[in-house]
């Protein structure tokens, strides 16, 4: 796993998920096509993969204990482009997903 180190993680940034929900980093919009060709920042598509900073404990079940989150902080994910809730922290948006929200780990 690599760490951007300009980037801080949510732990450093004083960030800590409840229940399942999940803070990711967004990974940043294609800048050009395979061909080379420059797109436009308002053509630009939303990435549909990131990087999970950090998870909550995990959803609490109805007997009481907690299912454990099946991602962690630093695994790659698959996720809707259009359905995580935006947070803006500090200068940066990050996304707030629930567990459910999140469709695959992206293996490298």
């Amino acid at each position: 796993m690599v760490i951007d180190a300009k980037k801080p993680t949510a732990e450093n940034m004083g960030l800590r998920p409840l229940s399942d929900r999940a803070i990711i980093r967004r990974d940043e919009p294609e800048e050009k096509t395979p061909g080379g060709l420059i797109i436009p920042k308002a053509a630009q598509d939303k990435p549909t993969k990131g990087r999970v900073l950090a998870v909550g404990p995990g959803r609490m079940l109805d007997n009481g204990r907690r299912a454990p989150m099946q991602v962690m902080a630093g695994d790659r994910v698959l996720l809707a482009a259009y359905g995580p809730e935006t947070v803006k922290f500090g200068d940066e948006d990050l996304l707030l997903v629930r567990e459910d929200q999140i469709f695959a780990i992206v293996k490298n």
